[in-house]
């Protein structure tokens, strides 16, 4: 029970790795506050489960990209749950796209969820933390991406790296207030976001071959590093990134 007695809060909550890190905060005796958008079936089902497992849940609908849903989602939770002790930043979007045509709202949408709602949601989350004057931890759900790039995802790439680059300055803005700050990068997760890529079974194969533990990864595995990183285990971890990506980044052969 790694987070008993504390508040979890995570956007992007009603699928792949939202749900997962969900899922996994309330088994670890969290009670967790979720964000979602567009997708009730999907979020009434993570809602099912955690109350399973007999934690807390609150949901509150928002589009990351509208500034005003941070303040509005940590409010309501924060009231909810009796203050926010971790907040994941988890909500994202991937559309594949060539360079060359991408279009202008294509590159605007995925530049408005992935990176201005990023830190919109972690600074009113912060400025939470702050006034409750006991510390906490912000994780942000990067990427891979933030240190490769791709072809097809030239609108994507910057937003991860974005997101880790936010955790780093955040680390050091907040560690006064006992604040930690801290990014996953996730590799190969089969999730929502790339089924459509990876329906290709020689392309699914291919990745699974560069992958030196040999399987793609589940939101589980993400979920996991979340937990630490959320946990007094890693009381002394900020600043910080953690590659969840099967061994695929240093697989240069």
């Amino acid at each position: 029970m790694l987070l008993e007695g504390k508040t979890v809060l995570i956007t992007g909550a009603s699928r792949g790795i939202g749900r997962a890190t969900a899922i996994e905060c309330a088994r670890q005796g969290a009670d967790v506050g979720l964000n979602w958008f567009r997708d009730r079936e999907g979020i009434d089902e993570t809602l099912a489960e955690i109350a399973r497992l007999g934690r807390r849940a609150i949901e509150v609908e928002g589009d990351v990209a509208r500034p005003e849903s941070a303040e509005r989602f940590v409010t309501a939770a924060g009231a909810a749950l009796g203050g926010v002790d971790v907040f994941v930043s988890n909500a994202g979007i991937c559309p594949f796209h060539a360079f060359l045509d991408t279009p202008l709202e294509v590159f605007e949408r995925t530049m408005a969820v992935n990176l201005h709602g990023a830190y919109h949601m972690t600074q009113a989350a912060a400025r939470r933390m702050k006034h409750q004057g006991t510390g906490g931890a912000l994780i942000a759900i990067s990427s891979i991406s933030a240190l490769v790039g791709g072809g097809m995802q030239a609108h994507y790439t910057p937003t991860k790296a974005g997101v880790h680059s936010l955790m780093q300055s955040c680390a050091i803005a907040l560690g006064p207030y006992g604040i930690r700050c801290n990014s996953v990068m996730p590799g190969a997760i089969a999730t929502d976001i790339n089924r459509e890529d990876l329906a290709d079974p020689a392309k699914r194969a291919y990745m699974e071959k560069r992958i030196p533990l040999g399987r793609l990864g589940e939101p589980e595995d993400v979920a996991g590093c979340v937990v630490f990183l959320a946990s007094d285990l890693a009381r002394y971890v900020t600043g910080a990134s953690v590659l969840v990506d099967g061994g695929l980044f240093v697989n240069l052969q």
